[in-house]
């Protein structure tokens, strides 16, 4: 099992790629620390799944922009298991308008949620990481940071300062052996995209190469790569899971 005995926090964990990220590496023998925002029972659930394959699993009912709920999290987790190997900034969330229509918290909800959160939890186990010297941070952000979509001025805005705070990351830490990744997801299949209407979904599948939406397990096997010793000459780099649809 590559990552029997390694523990990693995983934002946003209860559902969708989040959930898929966090099961993959529990399949692989990592111990899991999750945060959800209100779903209590998806996370009781969650908590038994990891535990049913041998892995140990921590919930948190943690608002991920907040600062010092962040950093609380990172600290129990840390007193829990001793050390912090991974960590996956996946939370985040939608509030789709054009920017005539958009109101001040549909900005100020997006960018908190996807890209403070990437601070918060950042900041709070990048000491411990450097410490160990070594340790790993996957951001889960979006081809609408790399394209920009219409109608998703705050998602593409938070989803490319994720790209900017990954590269940037990546070059202060690689000397304390720390790598720092991004994943740009495309269409995935997931509580986001489902509420998308059909005509939409159908539109934008025309646009996809490989002719479908992605699985949360087809970025999930995409981050155990990135997290794995097999990628520990890899830091810096945004790799697209879309099915070509960035290219």
């Amino acid at each position: 099992m590559e990552f029997k005995d390694t523990v990693a926090i995983v934002t946003g964990g209860t559902r969708g790629i989040g959930k898929s990220i966090a099961l993959e590496l529990a399949k692989n023998g990592c111990n899991i620390a999750f945060n959800y925002n209100k779903n209590t029972d998806a996370a009781h659930l969650l908590v038994k799944e990891i535990e049913s394959m041998g892995a140990k699993a921590i919930s948190f009912q943690v608002n991920a922009a907040s600062f010092e709920g962040a950093k609380n999290m990172v600290k129990e987790v840390k007193d829990r298991f001793g050390k912090i190997d991974f960590l996956v900034n996946n939370a985040g969330i939608t509030r789709d308008k054009l920017l005539a229509l958009m109101a001040e918290n549909d900005w100020d909800d997006v960018i908190n949620t996807n890209l403070k959160s990437v601070y918060n939890f950042s900041k709070s186990v990048i000491t411990q990481m450097i410490k160990q010297k070594s340790g790993s941070i996957l951001n889960i952000t979006s081809v609408s940071g790399i394209t920009g979509i219409a109608g998703q001025v705050n998602y593409s805005s938070s989803k490319a300062g994720m790209i900017g705070f990954t590269k940037a990351l990546a070059k202060e830490v690689g000397k304390a052996n720390i790598t720092v990744n991004a994943i740009a997801c495309g269409f995935i299949e997931t509580d986001m995209t489902a509420v998308l209407p059909q005509e939409y979904k159908d539109k934008m599948i025309e646009m996809i190469p490989v002719r479908r939406f992605g699985t949360p397990d087809d970025v999930a096997k995409a981050a155990i790569f990135l997290l794995s010793d097999h990628a520990k000459y890899i830091t810096g780099h945004v790799i697209s899971v879309d099915g070509g649809l960035a290219m």
